[in-house]
This record gives C-alpha cells, sequence and structure tokens, in this order.
C-alpha cells in the first residue's frame, strides 16, 4: 500500500471518554482507527499521549478524517446524543459515496434513529444505530455493544465490533439486534432494567441497614457473599465496594452522599414506551418513579415531622441468617421479574414495529461487559436459544422454579419491610406483578362494568356466559341505571 493510500479501518468522532477508550480498545486489536473531534487540539494532546505508539491516525477536519479512511468508510459517533449528532450527519453525508457506513454509538433515542435511518437509506449511506454499555472500563477493554439498523452494514463493521467488544465463554457479547432503530431501543431497554437492578439492591440496603441494624460493612459483606451465588452481578459487586469504603474521617463515605438521585433519561424513555405499547413493565417505571421521590428532598424532610409511621424497634430481627436470606430470595426474584418485563416489551417492540429482534443475541449480549451484567443472564441465553419465540421468560423452566423457590422468602421480606413503614416500591410492584400474572381472574370485569355505567364503554362476557341474550365476542352495553340510552362508545380497548 502506498503511503498517499488510505489506511484507517474506522474513523471515530469524539474524544471524551468512552471515544478514547473504544479508539485505544480498537487498536490494541490490530485496527486503525482515525480520531478526530470538534475541538482539535483534543486530538493532538491524545495522539501526544494516550494514543502515542499505537496504530491511531489524528485528523483536523472531517474532510481529512473522511480521506484516510479505506472503502466503504466506517464512520462512528460517539457524541451527545440530540441535535449534535444530527449536525455531524449533515456535515458527514456530503463528504461520503454510497454505500459507506455511519455509525451513532451514543445514547439516541430510537424515535431519532428510526429516523435517520431512513433520511440515510434515501440517500444511500448505511446507518447504524448502536447500543455501547459497560463505561470507561468496558469502553477500553471490552463494552457490550448492540448494533441495529441497514443490515448490509453489518458484514464490513461485524469483525471490528466482535473483535472489541466483550466475550463471555468465548462468545463476544455484540450481534446484529435487527433493523432501523432496534440497536438503540434494546440499548433504551438495557438502560431500564439498569435503573430498575440499581433500585431493588438499594432497598435491599435500606432493609438491612434500618430493620436489620447492620452497618455499612456488615451490609458490605452481605454482598460479597451474595455476589458468590446467585447475585453474582456487576451492580452487586460495585455495591459491596462503595459500602467498604470509608471517607478521611473513618466513616462510611456513602452516609455522607446526598440523598436525591439523577438521571439521565433512558428508564423514562423505558417507562414511556411501555405504556405506548401497553407493557406492564411496572418495576422499571417504579424505580424512575423512586429517583423523582427522591428528588423531593425538603417535601420529605417537612412530611417526616407529619406523617406518622410505625417505630422500628432494635430487635426486630430476630434470626439474622434467615433475615439476610428471604433478603436474597427478594432480590433474586424482583431481578427475574424486571428481565422478564424488559424481554416482554421487546418482544412487543418486535411485533409492533415489525422487527425480527434477535433474543438469544440480546440476553448474550448482555452477558458480559454491560453494567447490567450478571450470571443468570446466561440462563436467559439459553431459555432463548432453546425457544427463539419463547412467549415469557417466566415460563422457562429454570425461572419459574426459581421464583417458586423464591417467593416465600420474597414474601416475608416485604412483610417486614410494610410492617415497619420501609418503602419497598419495587420489590413490591415485581411481587404484584407475579401475583397478578399468576391469577386465572382479576378485578377487571369490575372495571370494566364501571366504564360501560360511566361512559357506555361496553363489555365483553366471559365464554361460559354468553347466551343468546349475550354473546361471546360482542361489544355489550347494558342500562344499568334503567333510565339511560342504549347507545355506546366504540372504545373497547383500555
Amino acid at each position: 500500500m502506498s503511503s498517499s493510500e488510505p489506511k484507517g479501518d474506522l474513523g471515530l468522532i469524539g474524544l471524551a471518554v468512552m471515544g478514547q477508550n473504544l479508539i485505544l480498545n480498537a487498536a490494541d486489536h490490530g485496527f486503525t482507527v482515525v480520531a478526530y473531534n470538534r475541538t482539535v487540539s483534543k486530538v493532538d494532546h491524545f495522539l501526544a499521549n494516550e494514543a502515542k505508539g499505537k496504530s491511531i491516525i489524528g485528523a483536523h477536519s472531517l474532510e481529512d478524517l473522511v480521506s484516510k479512511l479505506k472503502r466503504p468508510r466506517k464512520v462512528m459517533l460517539l457524541i451527545k446524543a440530540g441535535a449534535p449528532v444530527d449536525t455531524t450527519i449533515n456535515h458527514l453525508v456530503p463528504l461520503l459515496d454510497k454505500g459507506d457506513i455511519i455509525i451513532d454509538g451514543g445514547n439516541s433515542h430510537f424515535p431519532d434513529t428510526n429516523r435517520r435511518y431512513e433520511e440515510l437509506k434515501a440517500k444511500g449511506i448505511y446507518f447504524v444505530g448502536s447500543g455501547v454499555s459497560g463505561g470507561e472500563e468496558g469502553a477500553r477493554y471490552g463494552p457490550s455493544l448492540m448494533p441495529g439498523g441497514a443490515e448490509e452494514a453489518w458484514p464490513y463493521i461485524k469483525n471490528i465490533f466482535q473483535s472489541i467488544a466483550a466475550k463471555s465463554d468465548g462468545e463476544p457479547c455484540c450481534d446484529w439486534v435487527g433493523p432501523a432503530g432496534a440497536g438503540h431501543y434494546v440499548k433504551m431497554v438495557h438502560n431500564g432494567i439498569e435503573y430498575g437492578d440499581m433500585q431493588v439492591i438499594c432497598e435491599a440496603y435500606d432493609i438491612m441497614k434500618r430493620i436489620g441494624g447492620f452497618t455499612d460493612k456488615e451490609i458490605s459483606e452481605v454482598f460479597a457473599k451474595w455476589n458468590k451465588g446467585v447475585l453474582d452481578s456487576f451492580l452487586v459487586e460495585i455495591t459491596r465496594d462503595i459500602l467498604k469504603v470509608n471517607d478521611t474521617d473513618g466513616t462510611p463515605l456513602v452516609e455522607k452522599i446526598l440523598d436525591t438521585a439523577g438521571q439521565k433519561g433512558t428508564g423514562k424513555w423505558t417507562a414511556i414506551n411501555a405504556l405506548d405499547l401497553g407493557m406492564p413493565v411496572t418495576l422499571i417505571g417504579e424505580a424512575v418513579f423512586s429517583r423523582c421521590l427522591s428528588a423531593l428532598k425538603e417535601e420529605r424532610i417537612r412530611a417526616s415531622t407529619k406523617l406518622l409511621g410505625p417505630e422500628i424497634p432494635k430487635d426486630a430481627v430476630k434470626d439474622k441468617q434467615a433475615f439476610i436470606d428471604d433478603l436474597e430470595q427478594a432480590l433474586y426474584a424482583s431481578k427475574i421479574i424486571s428481565y422478564a418485563q424488559g424481554f416482554m416489551l421487546i418482544r412487543q417492540a418486535g411485533k409492533d414495529y415489525g422487527w425480527k429482534l434477535n433474543n438469544p443475541a440480546i440476553a448474550l449480549m448482555w452477558r458480559g461487559g454491560c453494567i447490567i451484567r450478571s450470571i443468570f443472564l446466561g440462563e436467559i441465553t439459553k431459555a432463548y436459544r432453546a425457544d427463539p419465540d419463547l412467549e415469557n421468560l417466566l415460563f422457562d423452566k429454570f425461572f419459574t422454579d426459581a421464583l417458586n423457590k423464591a417467593q416465600p422468602g420474597w414474601r416475608r421480606s416485604i412483610g417486614l419491610a410494610t410492617s415497619y413503614g420501609v418503602p419497598t416500591p419495587a420489590f413490591s410492584t415485581a411481587l404484584a406483578f407475579y401475583d397478578g400474572y399468576r391469577s386465572k381472574r382479576l378485578p377487571a370485569n369490575l372495571l370494566q362494568a364501571q366504564r360501560d355505567y360511566f361512559g357506555a364503554h361496553t363489555f365483553r362476557v366471559l365464554p361460559e356466559a354468553a347466551n343468546d341474550h349475550y354473546k361471546e365476542g360482542e361489544d355489550i352495553h347494558f342500562d344499568w341505571t334503567g333510565h339511560g340510552g342504549h347507545v355506546s362508545a366504540t372504545t373497547y380497548d383500555a
């Protein structure tokens, strides 16, 4: 190859932490990366320091970047989601040819990815929206990558993506997800599950602290033990580590942190989408609302002086080991429910958006490299490999057995927390979903009667109640008051 010929396997725009680490990761795997940042001084600084001596080339303009890439040119964006992505794409497009590839690796909302996919498809450019998870460490040594969009691009980026991705039992935590915005959709659900995982862990911590009277060091030891069993996961591991850290005065640092949680919106996107698709993804919804409630700190301080609750005696827990064992089952069962709900949402999205989604690969992608990586994702992968069209994760024997075993301890933990006034929104909603899902009959019959009474919204009868007067499958309006009319509304669907 002559010196004038382009050498770049991948162009990457955006030299914040994730961008820099992904470039170094790709260079470690033998790829030549062309690095560009809008603030060009960052490029020079990166080349002179972290990138020194590696197969990384700097670019001082988008034209320079594109000229240094092999065809088809592959340009990845790791920049702030929203308008900056559109602006960068608009500047890139005139420099590219048909068949070139643009990859958005940021936290874009999937409707934006759908739109960009269609716009670029019309121009002959392949657009890929890829979820990237794993934080700074993951980007550097192996993230979870969730690419979707123009499938024509996959053969050209597959080797790069699967080489730099985390590995689980030798398999890369990266595969093709599906068309259009499917990659970013799956990343959105991943982030929603992350919200849920963090909330259930926080509830277990709160119960141990407030009811069990455990110190942070003791709670850390419990999480360390749990991390060797069914709860083995990244978030349990970091919780163990956080609770061990003392400040310079010897007191736990975590106790000095203001109890108001921030959020970037991806969990909220998941909850809103679940409502749009009519899927009961209750645990993620409660996790988002819990962060919202935490933000009302001043109000909560005032409420704490006015609203009564039970006192927690010092000896509330008689058998500490049984208490911990129950709590482990509550945490485990709630996590299973959260993942099952997440996959319910993904399944419905596939139907509603006409996406053929790769469920076994999605579970494998989350098995390593990402924030929600945990040991039982291996079991989820197995479940979907055995039956890619599995109706619900809870119908797989592994998870059916796990919940059947967990439910007594799960109920005891929630009962104890409720009796002592410790809030467990995620634990409780997970159990309520479990009990609702396993109920052959729910009180929605009364709800439909109410809707028909006040709004003539109609109802349908049970198959066994059908007769000449009430036919199965028919929308029926009943004159509940004896002086109503016979005109009904045509809005049966709740």
